[in-house]
């Protein structure tokens, strides 16, 4: 775990222009009419947790969204997008958020409940030439801090179904995470916003850290 841990130090000081005032992680708006803005709370809570946990990793916990159509994106290493229902991607849009996944930066999709068959299609603009790939549950991801050994934790039921880990790899790095039948950021949320029971909500965090550590350590 140190090893890790100096890794991603060094990595959270050098990305895009936060070094001065930590890792902040930013919430994608985007068209279509899904709710893209329902708890703001999540990475914020996210992000105290991983500085209370990790204290060599310097985070900002603030809530802040940056629109899929702006430059703004390029300021910030990790992307957060979830909602429920429709996603719209421009071609410009698809063509920056492109840009953006190939120059290093990290796109976090968790579907809130209905957002699969939008995103699958939206990221095909993104990507037409890649498709989603599942992660086994072996993949560093479940086990880089916290060992999740069964894959992503169940936080939210939706539909009955087993929770699945996709990626989408670019040049050999992951450049997206897709957590489907998941929702852990529904346990990042304040406790009174879904009255998750607090183990729930301890392993959402914990999942949420995971996939944050690794995203930095790659």
């Amino acid at each position: 775990m140190r090893l890790v841990l100096i890794f991603t130090i060094i990595i959270c000081q050098t990305s895009f222009s936060q070094a001065n005032d930590g890792l902040v992680i930013a919430r994608l708006k985007y068209s279509g009419g899904g709710d893209w803005y329902n708890d703001p709370s999540a990475e914020v809570n996210l992000l105290k947790f991983i500085s209370n946990n990790f204290p060599g990793i310097k985070t900002n916990p603030v809530y802040k969204f940056v629109d899929i159509s702006t430059d703004e994106i390029f300021s910030y290493p990790i992307l957060f997008l979830t909602g429920h229902g429709n996603i719209s991607f421009s071609n410009d849009e698809a063509r920056r958020l492109r840009t953006y996944l190939e120059n290093g930066g990290f796109l976090f999709i968790d579907d809130d409940y209905g957002l699969d068959k939008a995103i699958r299609r939206e990221m095909k603009k993104v990507f037409p030439d890649k498709d989603f790939v599942e992660l086994p549950f072996n993949h560093k991801i479940f086990n880089i801090v916290y060992k999740f050994e069964n894959g992503a934790p169940k936080i939210h039921e939706h539909d009955k179904k087993p929770t699945q880990t996709f990626a989408i790899f670019v040049d050999g790095r992951i450049a997206v995470i897709y957590t489907y039948e998941s929702n852990p950021s529904d346990g990042w949320a304040d406790s009174e916003v879904h009255n998750n029971p607090e183990e729930k909500r301890q392993e959402a965090l914990k999942f949420g850290a995971n996939i944050i550590i690794y995203a930095l350590s790659q």
